[in-house]
């Protein structure tokens, strides 16, 4: 299976993109939002991908957001609902939307997609809703736990750093410095260690 693609923009067009990924040429279906957000051509680029094996044809589909990604793997899960449809329903409405239509049963919305009629559009939310719900949970858990994560992180190197003699003011300005500019990663003692030589 082929998870991404990391190569040059060589042609896009609506709906299509082709990346060449060190001299080969791969055909991408990209929903309207995925294209309106990508670079120009002969710009790098990264794709996450799912590649749709038929009988007559193998079709490589591209995404900017995981997010994206999962939603179209969660509407090719329904009856009736092939690659085509799914990134049609991707073109017209944005994952933001479609979670919230989802997640609020707003059958309504879904039905306003070209193509998709009342009882496929009521399928698609039976069937999404506790998965869409389920996810979100999940995320915003995984936040909470990165949040504190980094806060028990900040907490234990200004302890250090005042142990050391550094004053409360000046320790915290620079462990705020050094994780803005180095992000959330670092080790507690990577980040006193910063922080002495700031």
């Amino acid at each position: 299976m082929i998870a991404y693609l990391k190569g040059v923009i060589a042609h896009k067009e609506p709906a299509l993109v082709i990346i060449d990924v060190g001299g080969v040429g791969y055909q991408v279906r990209v929903s309207l939002n995925t294209f309106a957000a990508l670079p120009a051509e002969n710009q790098p680029c990264q794709l996450l991908t799912h590649l749709q094996i038929k009988e007559d044809a193998h079709i490589l589909y591209g995404f900017l957001e995981a997010i994206e990604k999962r939603l179209f793997l969660d509407l090719l899960t329904i009856s009736g609902i092939g690659g085509n449809t799914a990134l049609i329903i991707l073109s017209s409405l944005t994952t933001q939307e479609l979670y919230q239509a989802l997640t609020t049963e707003d059958v309504r919305t879904i039905q306003s997609i070209k193509g998709i009629g009342a009882k496929t559009a009521q399928r698609i939310v039976l069937e999404l809703k506790d998965k869409v719900r389920r996810d979100s949970f999940e995320e915003s858990t995984n936040v909470l736990f990165e949040l504190r994560q980094q806060n028990q992180a900040k907490q234990e190197a200004l302890m250090a750093l005042l142990a050391l003699g550094v004053t409360k003011q000046v320790a915290e300005k620079n462990i705020d410095m050094i994780l803005k500019k180095e992000g959330n990663a670092l080790k507690v003692e990577d980040l006193i260690k910063l922080a002495l030589k700031m």
